[in-house]
């Protein structure tokens, strides 16, 4: 178990298994809440970034993730939750090489990987949603 002096402890029940990179319960007691819709490997302009390319697509919703972030004055480490959609879950591996690159490992968020049959966008293969919190 984790404290953070700004309202957040990450908490992995010893009546759980260990989980591999993500906690089992985050808790937030005060502070603002920032929810953040899907993003998909779409660049600044709009076009697809790394077709056919799941390494490039998780780095580009990844780098997505972090200017939306930014926009609200938050880094990663203020993330709690990650809902992540994959269309193939053998990319397991790769998404978590990606992922640890910038969430916090140490207290790393909730999370939850889903495999959908399709996304939004038939060439997208990847899309994550997050939860962060701030302080007030």
């Amino acid at each position: 178990m984790a404290t953070d002096p700004t309202n957040i402890r990450f908490v992995n029940p010893s009546t759980l298994a260990t989980p591999p990179g993500y906690t089992h319960v985050v808790e937030v007691t005060r502070g603002r809440t920032v929810f953040i819709s899907g993003q998909v490997a779409l660049d600044q302009a709009g076009k697809i970034v790394g077709l056919h390319d799941f390494r490039a697509q998780t780095q580009q919703v990844f780098e997505n993730l972090k200017a939306a972030l930014a926009s609200v004055g938050a880094d990663f480490t203020r993330v709690v939750k990650l809902n992540m959609y994959v269309v193939d879950a053998s990319q397991l591996l790769t998404l978590r090489e990606v992922r640890d690159r910038y969430v916090n490992t140490d207290n790393p968020p909730a999370s939850t990987l889903v495999e959908v049959r399709r996304l939004a966008r038939e060439e997208f293969l990847i899309e994550i949603e997050a939860v962060a919190h701030l302080p007030e």
